[in-house]
């Protein structure tokens, strides 16, 4: 029987699930171009609006006059270029760990290093609302997998005092969860895998940049550095560019350049790409003023939001979701915000449970005030209309 592609696309529309593509037609300033019209911006995860910076620009450019475009072949054949080991050790200083390893994209990544680290007679522990990258890649890794609730750590020691087997126990965390905007209880879990003898990995995309003194992450910011096993983010929020690496041991950096699939096989990430990540980890570190207009922002608007009475859930990083349920009033309540000049996408199912759909907000350091006030408004407008308020 043939895949009845009609039929099924039909039933995902009745459903209010069927996705399409708008085309963004300008940088990723606060104010952007998508399908010819001109809207304020609050769904891009350019946290400090470095994706647009003159100096990450230049910096591409230079390398792409010294190396080419392309890097040619995979890192093992001959496409390891010294901007590659330069972009990795200055991760290393960043994260301050031993060594790092870069690759072509976080969900890469995490598909590679998760199904690397266990297998078969191994035991995963996952937070359900952990990226669909940290699932698939327990999924390609064929471990038992236990997912507890969000943030449950009764849960998630109730699992590991059940486990009678000798296999290799790891626990594995978003440290901010890419669609509800709060964190991880990092210290209770870094107190869990040492009790239980399990491996500890982070994924820190949405908090490198965001959090720590420097803009290191989420686990800096604990102070938990010599805590966490494994700490993997991206080069494409933050740090405005593309990509991600992990920070780990030398051991565990050489084990998975031995052993990790999608690294070996992969043509290594574009010389532009890495120097611009140069130049951005130089910039987050020098500049902690993007970070304070960043916090300024997000605490004007998520103050603002929950003075309206929307519910913000327990968001706590520049993620800020307005939970609506429904996944055609979600859409709708985006439509008509994009209609008044304001871009916000919603948020359906399989992405986040059935009955959870919401609006999800990213708030940069570049928003003006001006520009945020002006957001509000229209939401409230339009909250009001859909009888959300």
């Amino acid at each position: 029987m043939k895949i009845a592609f009609k039929e099924i696309l039909d039933k995902r529309q009745e459903q209010g699930l069927f996705r399409q593509m708008l085309q963004v037609e300008s940088q990723p300033l606060p104010r952007v171009k998508v399908e010819g019209k001109s809207v304020i911006n609050l769904c891009s995860n350019n946290y400090l609006g470095l994706a647009c910076d003159s100096r990450l620009k230049e910096a591409s450019i230079q390398a792409v006059r010294k190396f080419g475009v392309g890097s040619t072949a995979s890192r093992l054949v001959c496409g390891n270029l010294s901007i590659h080991k330069e972009l990795e050790e200055r991760i290393a200083r960043f994260k301050k760990t031993e060594a790092a390893l870069v690759f072509s994209s976080g969900y890469m990544a995490n598909l590679g290093i998760i199904s690397s680290l266990v297998g078969r007679e191994d035991f995963v522990f996952s937070d359900k609302l952990n990226h669909a990258s940290i699932v698939d890649g327990i999924i390609l890794s064929r471990a038992s997998v236990k997912r507890y609730p969000h943030k449950d750590m009764v849960a998630l020691e109730r699992f590991l005092e059940s486990l009678n087997d000798n296999g290799k126990k790891l626990i594995i965390t978003d440290t901010v969860f890419s669609m509800d905007g709060d964190v991880a209880p990092l210290e209770k879990m870094v107190e869990i895998s040492e009790r239980y003898g399990c491996s500890f990995m982070v994924d820190e995309a949405h908090a490198t940049g965001v959090f720590g003194p420097n803009g290191e992450g989420l686990v800096s910011h604990l102070g938990l550095m010599d805590k966490v096993d494994i700490r993997m983010g991206t080069l494409s929020k933050a740090i405005g560019a593309h990509g991600a690496y992990v920070c780990a041991s030398k051991d565990l950096i050489d084990f998975l350049i031995n052993f990790c699939r999608p690294f070996i096989y992969t043509t290594g990430l574009p010389v532009s790409i890495a120097a611009a990540s140069i130049k951005a980890i130089d910039i987050i570190e020098k500049e902690p003023q993007l970070r304070e207009r960043l916090w300024n922002n997000v605490n004007f608007f998520k103050n603002a939001i929950s003075s309206i009475g929307l519910n913000t859930l327990e968001s706590s990083s520049p993620i800020i979701p307005i939970l609506v349920n429904d996944a055609n009033i979600v859409m709708k309540f985006s439509k008509l915000l994009f209609d008044e000049g304001i871009f916000i996408q919603g948020i359906r199912p399989p992405t986040v449970s059935e009955g959870k759909s919401r609006l999800r907000i990213t708030i940069t350091a570049i928003h003006t005030k001006e520009d945020l006030e002006l957001a509000l408004e229209k939401i409230k407008k339009i909250a009001r209309k859909l009888c959300l308020i």
